[in-house]
């Protein structure tokens, strides 16, 4: 049995190798020296952490380019037979996944439109790109994580309006596996890209909405999502700043949500409701140079949008707001407009010196990012790293690699 001091000295080396990954993924190619600043590590140690790691097939070290008369120094990438996430975003009419590797690159992008959209036929096929994953990947596939166009409530699926889903079981994606499923809200997720790797990587405090069927976001305070107490915070869309003659497919009357996409776009136009709000959102945003009905309706969305942020800063206090999806087209083709509503539905306080709001810098890819994120976080974490450990080929009569010295 190991003594209580060699304990707790493996137990810090596996802090600090979680450190480590997690400081590569934040900042892909950053050099040994850097991370060892960041960490405040010796060198020593930093050269003793990263052997290690190395040895464990979770990085690889190359050359730096030079740089002056001091010390060289290395390059930290993700070591080529080293743990991969599957990325999986969930959407009303299609679904993307990726491969991400521990510096958070995302690798073999593919984008799939659903031929229904009965959920054992969407999960199905999900659950094929999971296999056929494994099958490339073996034991180095070490989660799948999840992005949904729905409501998450307990770490499960309750509703997903636009996808006309209520109680869907998704554990059937990785059902019979030994595989983590790790579910996120895809506004949340896409939330989280831009506080750990976007836009509002300097904000303690940002807000991040997504406008695409409905709108959805969530607040980050250094970069963690408040999710609330069943994990189903953030659901801006179903606040009732629209109009309360509407029926949301949520159940409610005045959902924001059918104000600020392609349906509250149809009804200013006179037009029945869309059957692709994102799509049809584009086709008049692309009408405005030419058609001023076009431009009447987009400039009503965008003074919806407008005063509906404002109120979210009211509430939230944000240092920093970031608009994803369809929100900075909306907001850019009716620019007075949105500034207007937002300056004017703000509290004097805050009128002195509004929060920004910036366009977000992952655009369509945000919600597939974050769940890449999670997905890492979960496999740098101390307990998957010691699992991780306990998957690599240990030869005959040999004990397998560990961190400690």
């Amino acid at each position: 049995m190991a003594s209580p001091s060699r304990h707790r000295a493996e137990t810090a080396r596996w802090l600090t190798a979680s450190q480590v990954l997690a400081t590569l993924h934040r900042r892909p190619g950053i050099t040994r020296a850097a991370m060892a600043a960041e960490l405040q590590l010796t060198s020593g140690f930093a050269t003793e952490i990263t052997a290690r790691l190395r040895d464990l097939r979770l990085l690889t070290e190359t050359p730096a380019p030079a740089r002056g008369r001091g010390r060289p120094t290395t390059v930290l990438r993700p070591h080529p037979e080293g743990p991969v996430v599957l990325a999986v975003d969930l959407r009303q009419e299609d679904w993307r996944h990726a491969v991400a590797t521990i510096d958070g690159q995302l690798h073999e992008v593919r984008q799939r439109s659903h031929r229904t959209r009965e959920p054992a036929t969407v999960l199905a096929a999900v659950r094929q790109s999971v296999e056929a994953t494994r099958q490339r990947y073996g034991a180095r596939l070490r989660a799948v994580s999840l992005a949904v166009a729905g409501t998450i409530h307990d770490g499960h699926l309750v509703q997903a309006a636009t996808l006309g889903w209520r109680s869907v079981d998704l554990t059937a994606v990785t059902a019979g596996t030994d595989l983590p499923l790790l579910l996120g809200n895809d506004a949340t997720l896409a939330g989280v890209a831009e506080a750990r790797t976007g836009a509002a990587v300097a904000a303690g405090t940002a807000l991040h909405l997504i406008v695409g069927v409905g709108i959805g976001g969530t607040l980050t305070i250094a970069g963690v999502p408040v999710t609330g107490a069943h994990g189903a915070a953030g659901e801006y869309g179903h606040l009732p700043f629209g109009d309360r003659e509407q029926r949301c497919p949520c159940g409610a009357r005045g959902c924001w949500d059918l104000d600020v996409d392609g349906r509250g776009l149809a009804r200013h136009l006179g037009e029945s409701p869309p059957a692709d709000p994102r799509r049809y959102a584009g086709q008049v945003l692309d009408r405005c140079a030419v058609d001023p009905r076009a431009r009447q309706a987009v400039r009503a969305v965008a003074i919806s949008l407008g005063s509906g942020i404002a109120g979210l800063t009211n509430l939230h206090d944000p240092d920093l707001i970031t608009l994803g999806g369809l929100g900075p087209a909306l907001r850019h083709a009716a620019a007075d407009a949105f500034d207007t509503a937002y300056t004017d539905g703000l509290m004097t306080l805050h009128r002195a010196r509004p929060p920004s709001v910036v366009d977000a810098a992952h655009g369509d890819e945000g919600s597939l990012r974050g769940a890449a994120i999670v997905g890492l976080d979960h496999v740098t974490g101390q307990s998957a790293l010691a699992e991780w450990v306990r998957t690599l080929a240990t030869p005959p009569g040999d004990a397998a690699p560990t961190l400690s010295g």
